[in-house]
């Protein structure tokens, strides 16, 4: 990091680290999982689509041949699929160094999970905890090991923060479900960062955002492909989205409870600094009744 920006090749040896990253069959989770084989570590594609994750795989491999990789189907939309990825990861390592909750669902109509949660607040927010806790005996105890979460500048819309309906029975607007996800995803980082350190855990909690990246994700915004044609030109590549959370995730110098995002043009691109989230984000009160409601909802207990 001699010019002071920090990329890909700041990555230090992975060589012996386990890492878990969901949604890593396209996007900014294949470009993260693609950095973290290419410097050493043993990646689990935890992916919905097993054809999808094969093709990540050999995508990544001919890269990066010499690729320590693993599949492992994952529905976050889905509280049981999450609790066999969980027993499956778990059973096949002891111990994990690295768990990044990268996958997610944006702007999307209003559809419900397997459990009838709306459905971006459910795979975005509460898969993660779920998965998250299910893990957490293989993560807890590792020296150096770390939760990253991926929110999203979309944290930032004014939209309410409702946790009484999170099935959306009363209205739906996309837009509010994403920001609301997105909101909880930090919120979930800076409880369970308190509550790791409460514990007195050698593990880090840590969230990034890719700023504005030119990924599939947006596939459900209205009149996606005309915006996509007029703003593609102002989107960083995945690869360039994926730094921030590279360097939540390794960078030796990172700390519990950071968020990580790009250095320029208001947060949309650049390479990855330390930035700071909303004040509504880091509202402890809120922090503990989203942890409250997503223990409730999910009957997961992470600490």
């Amino acid at each position: 990091m001699a010019d002071g920006r920090w990329d890909e090749d700041d990555i230090p040896d992975q060589t012996g680290r386990v890492a878990v990253v969901t949604g890593a069959n396209s996007g900014l989770g294949l470009e993260t999982a693609r950095q973290l084989a290419a410097h050493g570590a043993t990646v689990v594609l935890a992916v919905r689509s097993l054809d999808r994750g094969a093709a990540a795989v050999e995508d990544i491999a001919s890269s990066v041949p010499d690729a320590r990789l693993e599949l492992q189907q994952l529905d976050l939309a889905s509280l049981s699929s999450v609790r066999a990825a969980a027993e499956a990861i778990g059973g096949a390592h002891p111990r994990i160094d690295l768990l990044v909750n990268n996958a997610g669902v944006m702007y999307t109509e209003r559809q419900l999970t397997a459990e009838g949660f709306e459905l971006q607040f459910g795979t975005n927010h509460l898969g993660h905890f779920a998965l998250t806790g299910l893990l957490l005996d293989r993560i807890v105890g590792v020296d150096g090991s770390r939760v990253v979460t991926v929110a999203s500048l979309g944290h930032w819309a004014p939209f309410a923060f409702d946790l009484d309906d999170v099935r959306a029975e009363d209205r739906y607007n996309r837009f509010a479900a994403y920001s609301r996800s997105k909101l909880a995803n930090l919120m979930f980082t800076y409880e369970l960062h308190r509550r790791l350190v409460a514990a007195g855990a050698p593990t880090a909690a840590l969230a990034a955002h890719p700023g504005g990246s030119d990924t599939e994700l947006a596939r459900h915004v209205p009149f996606s492909d005309l915006m996509h044609s007029r703003l593609s030109a102002l989107a960083q590549s995945a690869a360039m989205g994926a730094l921030p959370t590279l360097r939540a995730a390794t960078d030796p110098t990172a700390g519990g409870g950071q968020y990580y995002g790009p250095d320029r043009l208001f947060e949309t691109r650049g390479h990855p600094i330390v930035v700071r989230s909303s004040r509504r984000s880091q509202d402890r009160g809120l922090q503990a009744l989203l942890w409250a409601r997503s223990e409730e909802l999910t009957g997961v207990r992470p600490l």
